[in-house]
């Protein structure tokens, strides 16, 4: 793909159509016909990805069909014939193996160039099996806006950041800021998105609950009582009004 542009990327679609083998048992390609016959289905899992700046960062289609190409070459390699024969239904086999794992490889690439969240790749990938999980929406925000103490726990006492080492990069700031800036503008009235934003240092230093008090003129003995009780209400706000497919959409 590294020699294919966009301006020329019809050539590439000719090139993988006279390249293609002609139909015969699996066991009878070789392992680059094997490649070349399954690139079209490279394309149809990559172009399943949102592909909007939030969602994947500085990469393209291109770099998806880069990437989800070397995993088909990875997965072809580690393809069990012997199994394969005794599966009863050999094609939705071998299409689920490599399917699994071309969309593995792009998944893993697009969080290392998207970047700084403390979400492990677990439990993204989570998200993306649960769409409609309003828990998992309000661990995304939680995740970014509140302590360690203000996330679900499990039964056993341990959280889930406990449980599980975050070994994935970060989320690039600049991404995440811009798309944050967005919701809060859209959901949030202007005290709650103040809050955010100096506590979380959306565009400044990051700010105490009584730092925050002081530049809103909010008084009295318990204003940091009531900095945390807006910005609790406005991570509840957000949670209760971002659809899952958003966030999904960033992760």
């Amino acid at each position: 793909m590294k020699k294919y542009s966009v301006e020329n990327y019809i050539r590439y679609k000719n090139d993988v159509k006279s390249s293609m083998p002609e139909d015969k048992p699996y066991v009878a390609y070789t392992r680059d016909e094997l490649i070349i016959k399954f690139l079209p289905l490279v394309e149809n899992l990559a172009r399943k990805f949102a592909s909007s700046e939030q969602s994947i960062g500085v990469m393209t289609i291109n770099d998806l069909l880069q990437i989800g190409s070397e995993g088909l070459v990875k997965a072809c390699n580690k393809v069990d014939f012997i199994k394969l024969q005794q599966s009863e239904d050999v094609d939705k086999t071998m299409k689920s193996f490599l399917s699994k794992r071309i969309r593995g490889a792009i998944r893993r690439q697009i969080d290392i160039n998207v970047g700084s969240m403390r979400i492990p790749e677990a439990k993204r990938n989570m998200m993306r099996k649960e769409p409609d999980n309003k828990e998992l929406v309000q661990l995304f925000f939680n995740s970014i806006f509140l302590s360690i103490d203000n996330i679900s726990h499990t039964d056993d006492g341990d959280t889930m950041y406990q449980q599980i080492m975050d070994k994935s990069e970060p989320y690039n700031i600049a991404f995440l800021n811009a798309y944050l800036k967005g919701l809060m503008t859209k959901h949030l009235n202007k005290l709650e998105y103040e809050v955010l934003r100096l506590s979380y240092g959306l565009d400044c230093d990051k700010h105490s609950a009584l730092e925050i008090a002081d530049v809103l003129d909010i008084q009295g003995v318990s204003r940091h009582v009531r900095i945390s009780e807006l910005k609790k209400q406005a991570v509840d706000t957000l949670v209760e009004n971002v659809d899952s497919d958003q966030v999904l959409d960033y992760l």
